[in-house]
């Protein structure tokens, strides 16, 4: 930057030294008086004129120089054509050859330096079109064979719409932004026909439409196949009668593919098929009887109709109401007829009528008549008549009750002067106790809605009670006609038997009829029941599972010690008796004595399990044994088993007399029992004070 200062400040000073003399250009001044547009020859026109568009502007400026000038055309709005001149000569817009799209409204502007100045509207009009040309592609076609035709619009332009016909009837519409439109037509049957078109000019708002073309003929022949349509039976059908309805084709010469039979009644499609379809249905006279069977070939369709009669069976029911007029709790009959039937195809027996709901608390007296008392609320009530499996259903029959006329009592307030107005107090009807939420929903924790409400004049003084209490458990006054008792956060404590009563200055006091609040168990209740119990199902299987798994192994313990007599004796009351006993590391055998792991004694108790399979053995008429462990020491002697180191194990039998019988104290069969430490006992290796046993109990004898 501060070289191009310096530069310019040396040009300058050069320029001054040369004694020049800088000077500022003068601006020009000018201003835009008018300008005006005109539409040469005229503002209406027809077609083929060509017309110019002439835009004149009144500019006064200082200096003799032209000033650049900017010229805009506008049509509508839109911008249609711009220039720039230097010339004061006036601006021309040529349409030559005019068109009906040439019409619309156009202004001119003109812009110099940023001043600018708009034309008033000149609204052009072009009349008159050209006439349609159209050429087809065939002069013969067969059914369902495509037709290609052209319609061309000679010189216009714009947006146009060309239009085809068939006999005067349009038969397609095509849009397009050129002169020309090109489609593929479908005559609609065999036969001679004319086709010819036309064309709109769309100029909004307005729209200009063409003369129609030259019609060319077009001769469509007849293809030979033919869809049929046959239903049975023809004639004489009544409802509930069984219908055959066959679709086909004949002179049938094309290939499967080629062809679809569709079968339709109404709106309703019943079946699809190739060269034939079948359908078997039950006529009924509430559906719409035409049927069709339409053949598609291609562009090809072809269809055959028939319409179908179907009788009655019997009538739609009516249900009346008798007497006309009813009141709560009196007794009503409502007659369910149907005032036509079949008699040719259907006995009076039968056809049957039945009420809906059917839960209805109505009994029935006869065919089509019930009886019963009068609800105290609006019901509804439908008549169902029904044979031969045809069921319909009358109209819905609303039975509105009315409160029957009790003796008036009326009272005044006050006393009643001549000519003075007097205040006249009625008295309430029976009242009504509504609950919500509903009887059948009312559970734990619910908020509960007694209302009560009456007719006569407020205010009204309502109590509620439950049955059995002698004071009511809430009471108000209120100015309207109705009033509730909220209960909030249910409990089993709730439930009873509510009713309520209510007063009024004319003092009668009425009563409603008493509700029964049954409080039903919260839902988490339910659940958390049914969570402990399952839990409490799972603990006793696991208990049991454990319990067996435990007896299980004393019985195998138990299994592995059997007890059998062995003696050298040959007394059988005595036999002699083998003992099994298990050490902990050795296993030791002698005559009558082994010894396998004896950890533990188990002779002092007798195993209960004498049924299992491993002590099937011991179950015998021999005396019950007891065993019991003595242990003293023992002095050594040579002419008995080697003892162990240490104090002596001895097993004294004692044997149970059977069947409560006496002791006997000359058994002989006491077994003495060494624990032995190996396989070759030692002798005279007794060491006395090795034992460190102290005040040994007595031997049992």
């Amino acid at each position: 930057m501060g070289l191009l200062l310096l530069l310019t400040y040396s040009l300058l000073s050069c320029y001054l030294q040369a004694g020049g003399v800088v000077t500022a250009q003068p601006q020009r001044l000018f201003t835009i008086r008018d300008i005006t547009l005109s539409i040469e020859p005229s503002n209406d026109v027809t077609r083929d004129i060509n017309v110019t568009l002439r835009c004149q502007a009144m500019v006064s400026s200082s200096g003799e120089e032209a000033l650049s000038r900017e010229y805009t055309i506008f049509k509508d709005g839109n911008t249609v054509y711009s220039k720039t001149s230097s010339s004061s000569e006036d601006l021309l817009y040529p349409l030559p050859q005019a068109r009906v799209s040439n019409s619309g409204k156009y202004k001119c502007k003109i812009n110099i330096g940023g001043k600018q100045l708009t034309s008033s509207v000149q609204k052009l009009t072009v009349t008159g079109l050209s006439k349609p040309v159209l050429h087809l592609n065939n002069g013969v076609v067969s059914e369902g064979e495509e037709l290609a035709a052209r319609c061309t619009a000679p010189g216009e332009t714009g947006s146009i719409f060309f239009y085809f016909y068939e006999d005067s009837t349009e038969i397609l519409e095509r849009q397009v932004s050129s002169n020309q439109a090109e489609a593929k037509l479908r005559l609609s049957k065999a036969g001679s026909h004319k086709i010819h078109c036309d064309y709109i000019v769309l100029v909004p708002p307005d729209s200009f439409k063409s003369e129609g073309s030259v019609p060319i003929p077009v001769s469509v022949k007849e293809l030979s196949i033919t869809p049929v349509l046959e239903i049975f039976p023809q004639y004489k059908i009544y409802e509930g009668d069984q219908l055959t309805i066959s679709c086909s084709i004949t002179n049938f010469r094309y290939k499967p593919e080629n062809i679809q039979l569709f079968l339709s009644q109404g709106t309703n499609l019943l079946s699809i098929g190739e060269s034939k379809v079948n359908h078997s249905m039950v006529a009924l006279a509430k559906d719409p009887g035409e049927f069709e069977c339409r053949l598609e070939m291609g562009n090809f369709v072809k269809a055959a109709t028939k319409t179908v009669s179907v009788t009655e069976l019997f009538s739609m029911p009516t249900l009346t109401l008798s007497p006309a007029e009813v009141f709560q709790k009196e007794y009503m009959t409502l007659t369910c007829r149907s005032e036509s039937y079949a008699s040719e195809r259907l006995s009076k027996e039968e056809l049957t009528f039945a009420l809906d709901p059917p839960q209805s608390h109505l009994m029935l007296e006869g065919p089509g008549v019930f009886y019963g008392k009068v609800l105290q609320s609006d019901f509804n009530y439908t008549c169902v008549a029904q044979a031969k499996g045809i069921v319909k259903h009358s109209r819905t029959l609303t039975v509105r009750p009315k409160v029957s006329v009790s003796i008036p009592k009326i009272s005044v307030v006050g006393r009643a002067v001549l000519h003075q107005s007097v205040k006249i107090l009625l008295p309430l009807t029976h009242p009504t106790l509504t609950v919500i939420p509903d009887i059948a929903e009312i559970s734990e924790g619910d908020h509960l809605f007694l209302i009560c409400g009456v007719d006569g004049t407020p205010p009204v003084k309502f109590k509620w009670y439950r049955v059995g209490n002698q004071q009511p458990v809430h009471n108000t006054t209120s100015n309207t006609n109705h009033s509730n008792y909220q209960v909030p956060l249910l409990s089993k404590e709730h439930a009873d038997n509510y009713y309520c009563e209510a007063v009024n200055h004319a003092n009668n006091v009425v009563r409603s009829d008493p509700v029964i609040i049954e409080v039903r168990m919260a839902l988490w209740k339910k659940v958390l029941i049914g969570g402990f119990c399952l839990l409490t199902g799972a603990v006793l299987v696991v208990v049991l599972v454990l319990c067996f798994k435990s007896k299980r192994g004393k019985r195998e313990a138990a299994s592995e010690l059997s007890v059998k007599p062995s003696s050298p004796k040959s007394d059988d009351s005595n036999p002699p008796i083998t003992v099994n006993l298990t050490h902990d590391t050795e296993v030791f055998n002698a005559d009558t004595v082994r010894v396998d792991k004896a950890a533990v004694s188990v002779w002092s108790k007798r195993p209960a399990e004498s049924a299992d399979d491993e002590e099937s053995s011991l179950e015998s008429n021999e005396p019950d044994v007891e065993y019991t462990e003595v242990v003293h020491p023992q002095p050594a002697d040579l002419e008995r088993a080697p003892l162990k180191k240490g104090t002596d194990t001895v097993y004294s039998e004692l044997q149970n007399s059977p069947h409560g019988a006496a002791d006997h104290h000359d058994y002989q069969g006491s077994v003495e029992y060494a624990e032995l430490n190996g396989e070759q006992p030692e002798i005279n290796h007794h060491h006395p004070e090795v034992n460190t046993y102290q005040d040994l109990p007595e031997p049992v004898d």
